[in-house]
């Protein structure tokens, strides 16, 4: 297991530090080999995906294939899988070829709520196992596991490959708006400084004109080679910079943006505020299967060694719905995941490679919630991976006047009433003091006419 999934459980202890507590001890980690503090899985992943993307198509249905035997058969290990496969009448162990795999049951987020510990594999001990939760684009607060020393090394190795197509090198300085928790005060400080990768972390809930000039100078002094951040994050600060006349000093190798939409238009104008190419990606907290664009083509192309995917059919817009297979999590592999996320599939093909047009990823718009100060608070940042919401079905924001929110919460069988002041003290911190925040108990939030989840509903004022 790597030192760092060793040492997870005191993350929280060390954020909470004084920041030259953190400087001393995360600068001696960032000097340990990266073998340590990643684990070995580490860099055989890290070859793994470099050696991927040269793979004709008989060496990547060769790797599918026996990557789905390994999932298939851990997953045959948990009785809510093995109670499933014998209903439809599939056996892993005659596991022969992908085509075999359209055969075995669908799995929902639903599934995830009502039975996720059911779907553990009992031969992954619990000290192997790492909980993760996640919202999700749907709205629904979806809770798992992933495999200590694996699913995190494999992520961090994935992500750097995908980001070397735009010149990122492992130790590069890097600044992050990414959601961040800096200070729950409107007028807190916006930034930090992660030592363990000598990353700077900028708070993308006080991005508003007064602050912009900040955020300059703290980028001109860190000096970062690559920007790490939310799209709607980064066209905020490059849009704020043009109107204000503010410039950076130092040139940037690439912009890294993921978990929002970044359609054509904006990824060009991107490129051209700050200089530098773009790169964006799309992926899930559930680490089934990622999506990342070219290293000539900003078409989003799917990583064949990360997971499986398959589209469902296409709706009346041209669009499908992403479904995935995990590899390598024999803690709690997901077995054909509808993932809720719909994709326009690509009309040209490159390698046999499943591509999807880059701007067309719904269900990762940018929304807003608008404070009483006039910040605008991403609800991409806002989307919490905390045990607190575990037992609700569906989650929602919903906004008329600037500085009043209602959190609108749909709870399940398994959802305490105690966790109430929890949930709504982390909301909080997210939110900042010019928030008035009202939860309440809904017995289905709203949809869109069309049936979809609605991240915000806008109420008229």
């Amino acid at each position: 297991m790597s030192l760092e999934d060793r040492l997870y459980p005191l993350l929280r202890l060390y954020e909470a530090a004084p920041q030259p507590v953190k400087t001393l001890a995360g600068s001696a980690f960032r000097l340990l080999p990266s073998s340590w503090r990643h684990g070995r899985a580490y860099e055989a992943f890290r070859r793994e995906a470099a050696q991927a993307e040269t793979w004709d198509e008989k060496a990547m249905r060769d790797y599918q294939l026996t990557a789905l035997r390994d999932s298939l058969a851990a997953a045959g290990q948990a009785p809510f899988y093995a109670r499933r496969f014998a209903e439809a009448g599939v056996d892993p162990r005659k596991f022969e070829s992908l085509e075999q795999l359209a055969g075995y049951p669908l799995l929902s987020k639903a599934d995830l709520l009502e039975h996720r510990e059911a779907m553990v594999n009992p031969q992954v001990p619990a000290a192997r196992r790492l909980y993760i939760t996640t919202g999700g684009s749907s709205g629904v607060p979806v809770g798992f596991y992933l495999e200590r020393g694996v699913s995190r090394p494999k992520e961090q190795a994935y992500l750097e490959v995908m980001w070397s197509r735009r010149g990122y090198r492992p130790g590069d300085r890097v600044a992050v708006i990414r959601g961040g928790v800096t200070s729950s005060r409107a007028g807190g400080k916006i930034s930090s400084h992660d030592a363990t990768r000598d990353w700077l972390i900028l708070s993308s809930y006080h991005l508003a004109p007064d602050r912009l000039a900040e955020y300059v100078t703290l980028l001109n002094r860190f000096r970062p080679r690559h920007l790490h951040a939310y799209p709607s994050a980064a066209l905020m600060l490059a849009r704020g910079m043009e109107q204000s006349g503010l410039k950076l000093n130092f040139p940037l190798v690439s912009v890294l943006c993921g978990s929002e939409k970044l359609d054509e238009e904006a990824q060009r104008y991107l490129e051209q505020a700050f200089a530098c190419r773009v790169f964006h990606w799309y992926g899930h907290s559930e680490r089934v299967v990622l999506a990342g664009q070219g290293r000539r083509s900003d078409h989003l192309y799917f990583w064949p060694a990360y997971g499986f995917v398959e589209f469902g059919e296409p709706d009346a817009e041209g669009l499908c719905e992403v479904i995935g297979t995990s590899f390598h999590n024999r803690a709690m592999p997901l077995i054909r995941y509808r993932t809720g996320d719909r994709v326009r599939l690509s009309k040209t093909q490159d390698r046999e490679l499943p591509m999807i047009e880059a701007d067309a990823v719904e269900g990762r718009d940018y929304e807003f919630l608008a404070s009483a100060s006039g910040r605008r608070i991403s609800l991409t940042a806002i989307n919490m991976h905390d045990r607190i919401f575990d037992g609700l079905l569906a989650v929602q924001f919903a906004q008329g006047r600037p500085g009043e929110v209602e959190f609108r919460y749909q709870p399940g069988p398994r959802w305490r009433s105690s966790r109430l002041e929890a949930m709504r003290a982390g909301l909080l911190q997210k939110l900042g003091d010019d928030f008035n925040l009202v939860l309440r108990q809904v017995t289905e939030v709203e949809k869109t006419p069309a049936g979809k989840h609605r991240w915000l509903v806008r109420l008229s004022s």
